[in-house]
């Protein structure tokens, strides 16, 4: 009778994968450690011109003994001997004196913080990886070092002209006092002459009012932002305002989807879509003349419908939708709404969720102001946004019109 074996060797051929990821990660540690302390005798025995007990007319310094140091690597925290010498200090290009960790290191705990890694995660990651936990006062330290680039990035000059101009504000909570309470970071971009975005600009206010948008808009300008011929925003309180004082030849777009956001709070839920419809109409019309057409249209409609304050809301302000009927039809799309800015507002919100209540609002801006730059480093500055011939070169049809 045969023996069925396959079971018996089962039970004695088990590999423990934990172990043996154990054992490699020792293994990766250990030569890490041992070449990095060949590394620092020899830079020792350079130093001295002789190694360690050799006899040579050469030797200018002799041993004094090691010191230990503790230095935390991607392979793990290792043990280095660090050596000393009688007559001249040791000061090795291999280890950073007074250096903890390696650049490395460093810089995988900053990219994880600004990548949308909670302090908290970067705390278990950095344990889980790398066997020890990095407190959240190390990776505030960490990012001040990135935050002098942030800053220079931030106040950098504005080159060349953008007709269109893009802007918003998002509102992050920060404690102050022992309270919460809000801080609003405004941002701009701008489509240039090339017809490539850039993320112009980016500043704390303290509430987007009058003067928080006024002395945005005078930063941007004082760095150099001009040929601005549209800006797109929402009503925001003392945008327009500030607008037209600091950039009095720009027209205002209201954005389209917040304008329709505004009349249907003034709709009952199960007519909203209807009215929608009809807004949608205004804002599908081939001209301007149209369009006011239009609006008188749903006017008339929406007051048949018994929706009063929808009607004296369009009449008041659906003409501040159909300024981009002055402009290169091939742009209506793009510059009729603020989208372009939402997405990115969105991608801040995302990010700023996991850290809840700032410090303080400069805590706010600083990685506000990192996320813009990476966004503006990808493919989202690069790509070209707007053929812009049509409006800096228009046909003659275009500008009779």
């Amino acid at each position: 009778m045969v023996k069925d074996t396959s079971k018996e060797l089962g039970r004695v051929v088990q590999i423990d994968e934990g172990r043996i990821r154990d054992h490699l990660g020792e293994l990766v540690r250990g030569s890490v450690e041992d070449t990095l302390n060949t590394m620092l005798d020899a830079e020792a025995d350079r130093l001295c011109q002789a190694s360690r007990y050799e006899r040579a007319a050469e030797r200018t310094d002799t041993r004094a003994g090691h010191y230990q140091r503790k230095l935390q690597t991607k392979a793990g925290l290792v043990t280095l001997n660090v050596p000393k010498l009688r007559r001249v200090p040791f000061e090795t290009a291999i280890i950073e004196r007074y250096r903890r960790r390696e650049a490395s290191v460093e810089e995988a705990l900053v990219e994880m913080y600004l990548a949308g890694v909670s302090v908290r995660r970067v705390e278990d990651i950095t344990e889980a990886l790398w066997g020890t936990r990095v407190s959240s006062g190390t990776v505030s330290r960490l990012n001040q070092k990135i935050y002098r680039h942030i800053e220079a990035w931030r106040k950098r000059k504005i080159e060349g002209d953008f007709p269109y101009l893009f802007l918003d504000g998002v509102v992050l909570k920060r404690s102050w006092a022992g309270e919460v309470r809000n801080v609003s970071v405004l941002v701009a971009i701008g489509v240039g002459a090339d017809g490539h975005r850039q993320i112009l600009g980016v500043a704390e206010g303290q509430k987007e009012d009058l003067e928080g948008w006024r002395g945005f808009l005078r930063h941007l300008k004082e760095r150099g932002l001009a040929g601005v011929q549209l800006i797109i925003s929402d009503a925001c309180l003392g945008l327009v305002e500030a607008a037209a004082e600091l950039f009095p030849e720009a027209q205002w777009q209201r954005c389209v989807v917040h304008f329709y956001r505004n009349v249907f709070s003034n709709v009952p839920k199960g007519k909203v879509a209807e009215v929608a419809r009809m807004l949608k109409a205004i804002h599908a019309q081939e001209d301007h003349r149209s369009a006011e057409d239009k609006v008188r249209e749903v006017i008339a409609k929406l007051r048949a419908m018994r929706l009063t304050k929808a009607a004296e809301l369009v009449e008041a302000k659906a003409h501040e939708t159909l300024t981009y009927f002055a402009f290169p039809s091939n742009h209506w799309r793009q510059i009729k709404t603020n989208n372009p800015l939402e997405r990115i507002i969105r991608e801040i919100r995302r990010r700023t969720r996991v850290v809840g209540a700032f410090p303080d609002g400069h805590s706010a801006l600083m990685l506000v102001a990192a996320r813009l730059r990476h966004i503006a480093s990808t493919k989202w500055g690069k790509r070209r946004y707007l053929a812009m011939e049509t409006l800096l070169n228009p046909l003659p049809e275009e500008a009779a019109a």
